[in-house]
């Protein structure tokens, strides 16, 4: 969740989405929170069956006000989010932003507990949680994060494009160098592994940005070295031997 310079709405949610209807619809049928207090902004980066504010009222479950962008052709996540963020700071009037990809699930009690936070620490500028990854049932791990500013690293534009399939890694980054952090020690989101997803699929340029990443905005030369190191050796472990590894060390 990112604070922005706004009163009325509590919070819009930001969805990108592409050729994954199904999984948006499950996503937002996760959502629990007043519905006169946020709006759901999807953007449809070039899905073959557009996706529009009809197809998904007739599927989902509450009646929330959503707000469907779209790019006639796929251009990437990092343009489709960007695009909802400029739509979002120039037509509402959101104190803050949260963030979903479809088929990952939100705990019914996520928004409320996060913007409880937000509200009573307004020097917070970035929100997390820790999350459950889960994989079709077959198998899920716990990941948990440092809960403090100082642990995590010591408002930041947009998303940047120097970064391919991690750039909510290098927004975040940006977000932490500048204002103060948090994460909530609670699940608040299941995120879903999907062999077929942006992440695997990419993974190997993931890992490269995410090298970028730490080599631009990293400030201690240990932890620096330490992070790139790490990253290199996560790539060269097998995709399905990393996602067994990672079960099996589940908390």
């Amino acid at each position: 969740m990112m604070g922005i310079e706004n009163k009325e709405l509590d919070f819009c949610l930001l969805i990108p989405c592409y050729n994954n209807l199904e999984g948006l619809i499950l996503s937002i049928d996760s959502v629990e929170y007043h519905s006169a207090r946020f709006i759901i902004v999807v953007v449809d980066d070039g899905s073959k069956i557009p996706v529009t504010v009809k197809i998904i009222k007739e599927k989902i479950k509450n009646p929330y006000t959503l707000i469907v962008l779209r790019n006639e052709v796929n251009k990437g996540i990092t343009n489709a989010l960007n695009k909802g963020l400029k739509w979002i700071e120039e037509n509402t009037d959101s104190k803050y932003v949260a963030r979903l990809d479809c088929s990952d699930l939100c705990k019914n009690d996520r928004f409320l507990k996060q913007v409880d936070y937000m509200d009573k620490h307004p020097g917070t500028g970035l929100l997390g949680s820790w999350c459950e990854f889960e994989n079709k049932n077959l198998f899920k791990y716990n990941y948990k994060t440092p809960t403090n500013h100082q642990a995590i690293l010591k408002r930041a534009g947009y998303y940047p494009y120097k970064f391919p399939y991690a750039e909510d890694y290098a927004f975040f980054w940006q977000l932490i160098k500048i204002d103060h952090c948090h994460i909530l020690a609670e699940f608040l989101v299941v995120c879903e592994i999907n062999n077929e997803g942006i992440s695997l699929k990419n993974r190997k340029k993931q890992f490269l940005s995410r090298m970028k990443v730490i080599y631009k905005y990293g400030t201690n030369p240990f932890y620096k070295v330490a992070g790139m190191v790490r990253i290199i050796a996560l790539s060269l472990i097998p995709k399905r031997l990393a996602l067994r590894l990672k079960n099996l060390m589940k908390t």
